[in-house]
Parts: structure tokens; C-alpha cells; sequence
């Protein structure tokens, strides 16, 4: 896969400023909207923007290291969950029903056999989920390079069929543990204080999380920065897979809703692989992942809300969509004081 993202031309920033100062209001007055206006409108290239066809992608995928007692669940509740997905219970399919958004389920490398399923893509790497880190590498650099090709090849598949904003959501036991590695290596925070309690561990729990991880650093001492080199040690196939359709639909002018701590995770990886992917990145939501603060400083970018999310699955990015599509709204169809009539400031 190429992983090059072009940035986001500049040649409309000065009409697009203007085209928002302008319109029936006191400039600023809409603040955060809006910026998002201004990085819809150059991340879609005009000053008219679409959003049509809102996608989420929920990728899923085993850990594994989730064996041994990295979480408060055991590992059968992802494919349990995949199940609850599919059946429409879980609670992005209710937000995704409740904001109009398409939800595609992806099986990147679950411990389960799903079958064939109507509703169900079956991209699966790695038919037990990931190796275990405590032992040595999640995934081969092969396996990782082809979880990264297949989100991608998803990406630019729902580019093809008018899709013009994509979100991201995951599911998979132990995951919270990945991504705590992922943003210690690539952020250089210190490791305790990326890893929280994800799915609700107790104290002692979150102490053996604590020093588990500490082993799983200590089996590479040789680790450096590389992205790749990261993701494959520690990542999940869920992790890869959304980091190459991150790349993928920025690579497309698509506009990428970033969910909590574990796809912020993957959004890590893909802006250091090609740090042009912020341009066309829109955080959604601060996690009550301690983590996940570590790696929005890491990438010096704000969130949309702060609503005390953990729960994972997309739902921050289905829960931001309103706003997203508000700010969207509000460039295409607000009056401007020219053709409102209304006199402008003085």
C-alpha cells in the first residue's frame, strides 16, 4: 500500500474565511463550528461541501494477550459482541439508527466463525486474532501490511460507491491494552499513565494490566519509534485494519470521524506514517481513557465533546455527526448579511 496523504490544499482558505465571516452573524460567535466548516470545506475542496452518505465502520478483531487477564471480560465477548452488533442491540446501532448513518460491521480477525453473513464483512487476517505480546509479536510484518491493505481496500471501496465522511469504531477484548502501548511508543508518555481501566478493571487489576504491559516492553528492548514496527508488535488487526482505511479515505478527500482512545490509537499510527492524515481528521470525543487525552496532546488536535465516553464501538464519532453535519449545514445554507440584507458590523 502507498501511505501517502497529500495535504490539504490551501487555495480557498482566504474565500472560505470569508465566506463564513460573512455570514448573519457576529464572526466567531459559532465557535468551534465554526473551524469545522472551514476543515470541511477544504478537506472537500469547495465552498459549497457535501457530506453525503455517512458511513461508520465498526472493525473487530482478538488479542492474543487478552488470555492473560488483560481485561475485566473474557475474550468470547467480542465475537458476542459482533453477534449484538449484527442483530442491531448494541448501542452504535442505536445511534447510528437515531443520526441516519450507514454501520458496517467488519471481522478483521475475530476467534470465532461467524459463517456467511449478510450484514457482516469478512476480512479476517488472522482466524484466532493476533499472537500474543507477551510472548513476542502481536503480528508478522506480512500480517500487519495486509490487515493495512484490506481497511484500505474498504476505504476506497465506499469512496467508490459516493461515500464522502467516514467513521471509525472497534471492538475487541484486550484492546485498551494495545492502544496504551501503541501511544507509549509513539507518543513517549510514560506507560502508566497511558493505561486505564478500559473495561472497568479494579484496582488490582489495573496494577497486573500495569506490569503486564511493562513485560510486554521489556521482551523488545530494541523498540524505537517506527509506526509499522509498533503496530505490529503490539496492535490488533482491528487496530492495522483501521489505520490503512484512515490513510485510505484521507488519500480519497474523504473526511474522517476519529472515535475514542482505541481508534485513536490507529489515527496515531496513520499520522505518523503520513502526517498530512490530520488535515482531514475530526476528533470526536475525549475518552475517559487517561490515555487517550496523551495521545490528542500528542497530535495537537481538540475534541469535538467531552461526554465522559469509554464505551468504544464508534459511538463518540456516531454522537459528533450532528454537529459535524450543523457545521456543514450552516456553510451551504446560511444567509450571508449581503443577501439577507442585513447591515454588517460597522
Amino acid at each position: 500500500m502507498e501511505y501517502v496523504v497529500a495535504p490539504v490544499a490551501g487555495t480557498l482558505d482566504a474565500a472560505l474565511a470569508a465566506k463564513i465571516d460573512g455570514k448573519t452573524k457576529p464572526p466567531g460567535s459559532l465557535g468551534r463550528l465554526e473551524a469545522l466548516a472551514f476543515q470541511i470545506g477544504r478537506v472537500r475542496g469547495t465552498l459549497a461541501p457535501t457530506l453525503n452518505r455517512p458511513q461508520l465502520v465498526v472493525f473487530a478483531g482478538d488479542h492474543g494477550a487478552a488470555r492473560a487477564g488483560i481485561s475485566a471480560y473474557p475474550q468470547e465477548v467480542t465475537w458476542q459482541m459482533v453477534e449484538n452488533f449484527l442483530a442491531g442491540g448494541a448501542a452504535i446501532n442505536v445511534f447510528a439508527r437515531a443520526n441516519g448513518i450507514a454501520l458496517t460491521i467488519v471481522d478483521a480477525g475475530v476467534a470465532h466463525d461467524f459463517g456467511r453473513r449478510e450484514n457482516l464483512v469478512d476480512a479476517k487476517v488472522g482466524a484466532g486474532g493476533t499472537a500474543s505480546y507477551l510472548d513476542g509479536a502481536a503480528m508478522t510484518a506480512e500480517e500487519c501490511e495486509r490487515a493495512l491493505a484490506r481497511g484500505a481496500a474498504l476505504a476506497g471501496k465506499l469512496a467508490a460507491d459516493g461515500c464522502e465522511v467516514v467513521g471509525f469504531g472497534e471492538m475487541g477484548i484486550g484492546n485498551t491494552a494495545s492502544a496504551a502501548l501503541i501511544t507509549h511508543c509513539l507518543s513517549g508518555q510514560p506507560l502508566a499513565a497511558c493505561v486505564g481501566r478500559g473495561t472497568g478493571l479494579d484496582d488490582a487489576g489495573l496494577a497486573r494490566k500495569r506490569a503486564l504491559l511493562q513485560q510486554a516492553l521489556d521482551l523488545w528492548p530494541e523498540r524505537n519509534a517506527d509506526p509499522l514496527a509498533v503496530l505490529a508488535r503490539y496492535g490488533g488487526f482491528e487496530i492495522a485494519m483501521m489505520a490503512g482505511a484512515m490513510l485510505a479515505a484521507a488519500q480519497r478527500r474523504l473526511l474522517v470521524l476519529v472515535d475514542g482512545f482505541i481508534c485513536g490509537s490507529a489515527a496515531l499510527v496513520a499520522a505518523r506514517i503520513a502526517p498530512a492524515f490530520l488535515d482531514y481528521a475530526v476528533f470526536s470525543h475525549l475518552s475517559r481513557e487517561p490515555g487517550h487525552r496523551l495521545q490528542l496532546a500528542a497530535l495537537g488536535v481538540e475534541p469535538l465533546l467531552d461526554l465522559d465516553l469509554r464505551l468504544g464501538e464508534g459511538t463518540g464519532a456516531a454522537l459528533a455527526w450532528p454537529l459535524v453535519r450543523a457545521a456543514c449545514a450552516f456553510l451551504d445554507e446560511m444567509a450571508s448579511f449581503a443577501s439577507a440584507g442585513v447591515a454588517a458590523k460597522l
